[in-house]
């Protein structure tokens, strides 16, 4: 249940399993994920948060269970309830010389670094992480769908990477990212082989089937 701009009540109903509040029974734990891992286009961005006791919003969950319009409506709320919250872009650039599982992990532990308190131990959505400052950790398969600071984080990332891509689309409205947010659909690709690349392009992924190969 959420109210709206106009003060009405909105209700949404779906079935979900209680998300936990903590993992390590620390009281300063950062839950953290990342959004655009497989696109083809724009940052990976990572987002850190830091959630208070008995921490409770309605519909939170994993931010790909949740419509575009439900996670605009918990970014805010995340962010005036938590203790700390942080958003890390990393460029294409950065992608193609280090691979994006070192920069997913590298946007991750950014964001990790401007949290205020330091978290004493760190929650990561997935199976991959590298240590950072000596703190604990644990990677979470499928943690954004069980911890609230991951879910958290997944929908921070998310949204703030949706209105990255809606900012460039700007600069470049033939490849819509707006619309696919850099992911490969079709029409991103068909794109790609009529107008070629441009600077917010990962060229160390494959952006169109051998068929269909640019001339670089």
């Amino acid at each position: 249940m959420i109210n709206n701009a106009k003060g009405c009540v909105e209700i949404y109903i779906f079935d979900k399993k209680m998300l936990l509040h903590n993992y390590s029974g620390f009281k300063i734990e950062c839950g953290t994920d990342e959004a655009g891992r497989g696109c083809l286009a724009g940052p990976v961005t990572a987002a850190a948060v830091i959630l208070p006791d008995h921490f409770e919003l309605d519909l939170l969950n994993d931010s790909k269970q949740l419509s575009e319009k439900i996670r605009e409506k918990l970014k805010p709320l995340i962010e005036e309830k938590a203790i700390s919250f942080a958003v890390t872009h990393l460029e294409p650039k950065i992608i193609d010389e280090i691979n994006i599982l070192n920069a997913s992990i590298k946007a991750m532990q950014q964001s990790i670094l401007k949290l205020q308190p330091t978290p004493i131990y760190i929650i990561v959505d997935g199976n991959r992480f590298k240590p950072i400052n000596n703190i604990p950790y644990s990677t979470i398969i499928k943690g954004d769908s069980k911890y609230l600071s991951i879910a958290a984080a997944s929908v921070l990332a998310k949204t703030y990477r949706d209105e990255y891509m809606d900012k460039i689309h700007e600069e470049f409205p033939m490849y819509n990212w707006k619309k696919n947010k850099g992911y490969p659909t079709k029409e991103h690709r068909e794109a790609i082989a009529k107008y070629g690349t441009t600077k917010y392009h990962r060229m160390s992924f494959r952006l169109l089937p051998e068929q269909l190969k640019l001339e670089l």
